[in-house]
């Protein structure tokens, strides 16, 4: 069955709409664009498929009640937009959604809520009641309290992890572009990429990025597709004016095919979901054992140790050159790792106590980031 079939029988789709899809050239709502959109959700939902619905616009939707002409640079604004937009956007869905008597249920997301696992247990189960209950999740990262540091960025990366999340059957990215291409689409002899197979159906093609009232261009959402497909779910990118086409498996905008292999759970979500709260820094020996031969990473292998972190934390893991090879949970604080340093497990537990002598980080907890080939 191919990508496209797929995302027209799904028993369980996720959705995911950019905030240039919903909002009018001042930047405020626009609700027949909202009403057009759920008019194809609410009848697919309606025929029995399960609809998680992952909705940028918060920002926007604020602009024009905060008196704002434009999207604000700086974080707090941004913050107090998303607060006031976010609202009116679920108010929105709402009323749009019970004209086909169907209800909506407000998930905020934070990338925090995608790092630590109990909270990302609680998310699923939150979001797997929801669909339970014939309720359909309207997702949006939670804008109010995200900062720099610590956020998804774009919605079409959050999207993909509600895919995987959610055991979705395929997710539709709809935005203002109807379609990736090998080059820039408002030029003449640009052609659309319909079908994504693997990396070498996207060389050589530039990904530029577009559209002023969201944040996320194209990079992101080839990006998104290739967390999706890795895990196993199929991805039409289109327009969000082609969303029944793309939803009924139509030969519109490009569809990325899943790949074979896929990572469980926790790995892909080590992998895309999280940002290493420290660093460990590797001799070339442990490299190639944490790296080619799949080992656990134990204290003797480790140089130097940078960040403030505690025993369960996302840690980056370091090639001597610095290129950052790996991401693992830690099995100890911070604070501990510098008196384990090139020292062995046996010795560690014969000088600290047995409780010492363990892994820095199990093999089960570590995800390659990337190939390595120079760390001899």
């Amino acid at each position: 069955m191919t990508g496209r079939q797929r995302i027209s029988e799904a028993a369980r789709l996720v959705v995911k709409v950019g905030s240039s899809s919903l909002t009018t050239s001042r930047g405020t709502i626009d609700v027949d664009r909202v009403d057009a959109l759920v008019d194809v959700l609410a009848v697919r939902r309606q025929a029995g498929t399960q609809i998680v619905l992952v909705s940028s616009g918060a920002i926007a939707a604020g602009l024009g009640p905060l008196g704002l002409r434009a999207r604000p640079k700086d974080l707090a604004t941004q913050q107090a937009a998303a607060s006031v937009g976010q609202g009116v956007l679920v108010a929105r869905y709402t009323s749009s959604f019970a004209r086909y008597g169907l209800r909506v249920g407000q998930v905020l997301l934070t990338a925090d809520d995608m790092m630590r696992r109990i909270h990302h247990r609680n998310a699923q189960r939150a979001l797997a009641r929801l669909l339970e209950l014939g309720i359909v999740p309207v997702v949006n990262e939670n804008d109010t309290v995200a900062t720099d540091e610590i956020r998804f960025g774009d919605n079409d990366r959050l999207a993909a992890l509600v895919a995987h999340l959610t055991h979705a059957d395929g997710l539709v990215l709809l935005s203002d572009v109807d379609a990736l291409y090998d080059g820039d689409p408002r030029k003449a002899g640009a052609q659309r990429i319909a079908e994504v197979r693997g990396p070498e159906d996207l060389e050589g093609v530039e990904l530029g990025t577009s559209g002023r009232v969201g944040t996320g261009g194209m990079i992101t959402k080839v990006e998104a597709a290739r967390i999706a497909t890795g895990a196993g779910v199929p991805v039409v990118l289109t327009a969000a004016a082609h969303a029944a086409q793309a939803l009924a498996g139509a030969d519109i905008g490009t569809c990325f095919h899943p790949g074979g292999r896929h990572p469980g759970t926790r790995l892909l979500w080590l992998a895309h979901a999280t940002t290493g709260r420290g660093r460990l820094h590797l001799d070339a020996g442990a490299v190639e054992a944490v790296v080619d031969r799949r080992k656990s990473l134990l204290p003797a292998g480790v140089v130097k140790v940078e960040g403030d972190f505690a025993a369960g934390d996302p840690v980056d893991l370091c090639a001597p050159t610095g290129a950052v090879v790996a991401r693992g949970l830690a099995n100890y604080d911070a604070g501990e790792v510098p008196d384990l340093l090139g020292r062995s497990t046996r010795e560690l537990a014969s000088t600290l106590g047995p409780e010492y002598e363990r892994e820095l980080i199990h093999r089960d907890d570590i995800v390659i980031l990337e190939p390595v080939h120079h760390h001899k």
